[in-house]
């Protein structure tokens, strides 16, 4: 038998701070309306996959969780990004919404969600579908466009979006990382948003159909063939979806990218192409806030305050947390009281169960000094018993010698 295989890592295992610098997020969703239950579900589902693999996967909301549990917990679990799907009443019907926040001090971005479509019917509606694999082991690489306008909501949109994923670092990073694609795509005009997702595909270019079909396949059926040439002769009669990938489309790689087709010397070329995966998200900004979903309103899309009306709610605001930091006092002064008077009692409970205790003890001490008098005197009692019943034996004895005497002095 050959000698077991020692296995020796080369890979450098990443750093606490390297981990802690990763951006996590929390997907939820919240609110009580039942006309996007079902659908919103699996949207909150494709949602957390596009986010993976940095993110809950498997959080479960409930009807009484409230925005500070996830707070709370995020803290603990170095959460840094939440994404919460919320739906509304109004004349209109059921809206859909979304609030992007950075956890715990904000900023928070609330969006109408125009429209959205799930990743089933995405690639229900495709072809050939793609099975993804392990795509989702690595983080997708983050791509906006459009959002070049100085405006400083536009600036603070692309800021979240960007953060939200893992920085990239083009001189230390593996081409085997990039396998997704995040497009934030923004139509000035309209003010709308649009999300996609795709996957990267690397083909080897220069091969007609056919021989990629041997290439990246299993061989295929030939018996309606003569011979091979014929199959692969036969791209001559090729439509246009078989026709080579044009220069636009192809890249010279840096590194081996790991792939069907894929195994040949480092530096080839390669086609590029993006399959898409879903979900769709067409999204329309509403508002921004300075914290978690409260504070002071950075940018409103549609109430436009002026100068005095600004001033007024900052001085509303400042009230508010005044109010809140002395409630925050005057609780944390009523707890340390409750905890004074407990001990208080605690420790008057224990003197007086120490005092009890010492009573018992001069109780019990003093019931044995009684016990041992009583028994004293019942042998006193004793002693004066069997005195007296010496003093009758005497006095019997004595009688029977008189009467002895009496019965001599009648004989003589």
């Amino acid at each position: 038998m050959g000698s077991r295989r020692k296995k020796r890592r080369t890979h450098i295992a990443p750093s606490a701070e390297a981990i802690a610098a990763v951006p996590k997020s929390f997907v939820i969703r919240a609110g009580g309306s039942q006309a996007h239950s079902a659908s919103l579900s699996h949207l909150v589902r494709d949602v957390r996959r596009v986010m993976e693999p940095n993110t809950a996967s498997n959080i479960k909301e409930r009807k009484g969780n409230k925005l500070k549990d996830f707070v709370h917990v995020a803290g603990m679990l170095g959460v840094s990004h939440l994404v919460m799907f919320s739906t509304s009443e109004s004349n209109s019907g059921a809206k859909l919404g979304l609030r992007m926040g950075r956890m715990p001090r904000g900023p928070t971005m609330y969006f109408n969600v125009k429209e959205y479509v799930l990743t089933k019917d995405v690639q229900g509606a495709q072809m050939r579908p793609k099975s993804p694999g392990s795509d989702f082991k690595t983080s997708p690489l983050v791509v906006l466009n459009n959002f070049n306008d100085p405006a400083k909501h536009v600036k603070l949109m692309a800021t979240m979006f960007q953060n939200m994923f893992p920085p990239i670092n083009v001189q230390t990073m593996k081409l085997n990382d990039a396998r997704r694609i995040v497009l934030f795509n923004l139509d000035s005009e309209k003010g709308v948003i649009e999300m996609r997702h795709y996957s990267i595909g690397v083909k080897p270019i220069g091969l007609s159909k056919s021989v990629k079909n041997l290439v990246q396949t299993n061989i295929p059926d030939l018996n309606k063939f003569e011979d091979v040439s014929d199959y692969v002769l036969r791209s001559a009669f090729a439509s246009e979806s078989d026709v080579e990938d044009g220069p636009e489309s192809t890249v010279t790689l840096a590194q081996k990218y790991v792939g069907r087709g894929n195994n040949s010397q480092t530096a080839a070329q390669r086609a590029v192409k993006l399959v898409e995966l879903g979900p769709r998200l067409q999204l329309k900004l509403v508002k921004i806030t300075e914290g978690l979903c409260s504070g002071e309103v950075l940018h409103h899309s549609y109430v436009q305050k002026s100068a005095e009306q600004i001033a007024e709610q900052k001085q509303k605001l400042a009230l508010k947390e005044k109010e809140r930091e002395k409630r925050r006092a005057e609780q944390d002064a009523n707890v340390a009281k409750k905890k004074g008077l407990k001990e208080g009692d605690t420790s008057a409970a224990k003197k007086r169960v120490r005092i009890e205790g010492d009573d018992e003890e001069e109780d019990d001490q003093d019931d044995e000094s009684d016990g041992d008098g009583d028994d004293e005197a019942e042998d006193e009692d004793q002693e004066y018993e069997f005195g007296d019943e010496e003093a009758e034996q005497e006095d019997s004895d004595g009688g029977e010698g008189e009467e002895e005497g009496e019965e001599e002095e009648e004989e003589a």
